[in-house]
């Protein structure tokens, strides 16, 4: 007995020697990536293994599988579940997945479409549990047909994770030639053997037609909207498709992908942060669509113009990183989808990038304070911008963050008392941007905000004053920067679909500018203030009316009519018209006389973003301020006639975000 218990105590102590050497060599061992959240890992798991043949390249973790050509960087393949390639095995290994630019020289008006191809790789970290492999490219003067950038596209793969990252940097040195970049992004060409059902969001999920349904499909107004007359699924027979149909915001897209029948596989594009997205927390673009494919957009000029991008000139310097995204694969849950993006944001700035470009936490800085409204109007005491939006945006005028593309962006919102904190932001000098829902116009705090590694700046209480001249006679519209509110129409019988049937998504209905010359076949738009109803009697989309001629369009006015008593005539009125969208329109504004030759105020010729064709439910936002002199004003009925005068084609018009008259302003407001 006695040395049986002997025989225990020996044995315990042997065993916790055993387990003191295996963690202090674990401590010891040097350059160990340890991950940020632990349970995240699954354990045990394989390390993660890198492979080099003469043209290509392999991360394996014994989850994912990751096939690169070399020294291009271009992604070959993804083995994932037994499956031996989720992407496009029909296409050629160069085609399948690849960063990509549409960019052009300034002297010239054609665009090119280049895939970003590397001609040097190179391993920059290889562990147990991370490693990172870059493919750059170095811009050579002597090639005209180059685009004058350096690019270094990288890629991580760490322990137990179901999937890889990706990041990019982009480079213009000083002095370099000029160049325009239209677009940036990342695009992966699913298997279409497999992949057949997509999902965006939660309204927007669904089994989709293939590309030969669409190649055998009748096209429609554009190229990209095709009507599916002999879907191999004939559920789909008589629906429309549009990869713009499938397009949404920054802030509200983080996460969308396509999951495959048989075996079930989820593949999904994850941006755990929009600090390299362009144009700000409202920028609309792709996500997923036909192909099958997926994207990650960094910027492009869908819903906000052919002027939006990247614009270098004179030898201007500049350099960006993208990214990184994951690319996560799963067994085809949307539920665990969106928990794996929670995770990634949570995570964010991630720590195991090695690039020296990519700040850590520690690295970065961080913003608190806390913004009212001055409306004496509406209210005599300061009021909190409850959910406004706040961010951070490179120096520039008021407003200019929605057309930024050169620079990061870092937003939040505030909460029911206006109290917000913006963390993780990246040394730099920067403007603090807001706009609040229920109030029109921006708001841009008076000085530049510097940041440093480890900054905590607190800027106290700030004042946002929304343009006004005077209190509201009548309002149309709620100012939210969309024209959500109004009336958004069914869609023609012959081009539903049943995907947007419900009321928040009906605006992606193919055709709806077409519906204006439905409902006021002869006749325009008619409001009265205090009888009509703007979430009935006001169409979402001041657009042009078809004519009885084939492909031709022609202006609309629409009347606003109201009553006034006890005008002053000598005093000034003001009309606020807030565009949530324009595109080669021009609105001009008369005032009790329609058939004056010259308008009393016109926005001239504006917008380029193309919402209305893009079934879109904003693009870019635009405030006009109109002085009325009272004289022009009469007591009784008056009506302000608002014609858009561009009437060429169908996607000519403007998206109304809200519309308000005001009196004079009042003695001691």
């Amino acid at each position: 007995m006695e040395s049986a218990q002997r025989f225990l105590i020996f044995g315990w102590i042997a065993i916790a020697f055993s387990l003191f050497l295996h963690v202090d060599s674990a401590a010891r061992t040097p350059n160990r990536w340890i991950p940020q959240n632990a349970d995240q890992v699954q354990m045990p798991s394989s390390p993660v293994k890198l492979y080099t043949w003469k043209d290509h390249v392999m991360l394996d973790n014994g989850i994912v599988k990751l096939t690169l050509l070399s020294p291009n960087g271009l992604i070959a393949g993804i083995q994932y579940k037994g499956v031996e390639n989720v992407l496009d095995y029909h296409l050629r290994e160069p085609r399948r997945g690849y960063w990509d630019i549409v960019w052009s020289r300034p002297q010239e008006r054609k665009s090119f479409f280049y895939e970003l191809e590397g001609t040097s790789f190179e391993v920059i970290a290889e562990t147990e549990d991370m490693i990172e492999i870059s493919f750059t490219r170095t811009w050579n003067s002597s090639l005209n047909d180059s685009y004058p950038l350096n690019v270094d596209i990288r890629y991580i793969m760490l322990r137990g994770s179901s999937g890889f990252y990706s990041y990019g940097i982009m480079e213009h040195l000083e002095g370099w030639p000029d160049l325009n970049i239209d677009e940036a992004r990342i695009a992966f060409k699913l298997n279409p053997d497999i992949f057949n059902y997509m999902v965006v969001s939660d309204n927007i999920q669904t089994t989709m037609p293939t590309s030969n349904d669409r190649i055998g499909g009748r096209v429609l107004d554009y190229k990209e909207a095709v009507l599916l007359t002999n879907p191999s699924n004939a559920t789909l027979k008589g629906e429309v498709d549009d990869k713009y149909q499938y397009s949404y915001d920054n802030k509200d897209s983080f996460v969308h992908g396509w999951i495959s029948s048989r075996p079930k596989i989820g593949f999904w594009v994850i941006t755990p942060s929009n600090e390299f997205r362009a144009g700000g927390p409202m920028k609309n673009d792709l996500t997923s669509h036909v192909g099958p494919t997926s994207l990650a957009i960094f910027f492009s000029g869908h819903y906000a113009g052919s002027n939006f991008g990247i614009r270098l000139r004179n030898g201007e310097p500049w350099k960006k990183v993208f990214g990184p995204v994951f690319i996560y694969l799963n067994s085809g849950f949307w539920e665990d989808a969106k928990k794996q993006m929670q995770k990634e944001t949570q995570k964010w700035p991630y720590d195991f990038p090695r690039s020296k470009d990519f700040p850590h936490a520690n690295q970065r800085g961080t913003i608190t304070g806390r913004l009212f409204i001055r409306d004496r109007y509406l209210n005599r005491k300061f009021m909190p911008a409850k959910s406004a939006y706040v961010g951070l945006a490179p120096p520039g005028d008021t407003g200019s963050w929605q057309t930024d593309t050169k620079g990061y962006q870092f937003w939040n919102q505030t909460d029911e008392n206006g109290y917000f904190t913006i963390r993780a932001i990246r040394g730099g000098t920067y403007n603090l941007n807001a706009w609040v829902s229920g109030f029109i116009g921006d708001y841009k705090h008076g000085a530049d905000i510097v940041i440093k590694p480890g900054s905590q700046i607190q800027l106290g209480n700030l004042l946002y004053s929304p343009p006004r001249n005077g209190p509201t006679l009548w309002e149309i519209g709620i100012p939210d920067r969309t024209p959500a509110e109004f009336y958004v129409p069914d869609p023609a019988p012959e081009f539903k679909n049943n995907l947007f049937i419900i009321q928040t998504e009906k605006y992606r209905q193919y055709g709806l500018w077409d519906r204006y010359t439905d409902l006021y076949p002869d006749q325009d738009l008619i409001y009265t203030v205090g009888v009509s109803n703007y979430k009935k009697d006001w169409f979402f989309a001041h657009v042009n009316r078809r004519t009885n001629s084939t492909h031709k369009y022609e202006a609309t006015t629409w009347q606003v009519s109201f009553h006034l008593t006890n005008v002053t005539r000598k005093r000034t009125y003001t009309l606020q018209i807030a565009l949530a969208s324009a595109n080669y329109a021009e609105i001009q504004v008369r005032i009790n006389n329609p058939s004056t030759t010259r308008p009393h105020f016109t926005t001239r010729l504006i917008g380029r973003d193309n919402a209305i064709a893009r079934h879109g439910i904003h693009g870019l936002y635009s405030l006009y301020s109109v002085d009325v002199p009272g004289f022009q004003l009469v007591h009784g009925k008056n009506t302000i006639y608002l014609k858009q005068s561009r009437g060429e084609n169908p996607f000519c018009g403007v998206m109304y975000d809200y519309i308000r008259f005001e009196g004079p302003p009042k003695v001691n407001h």
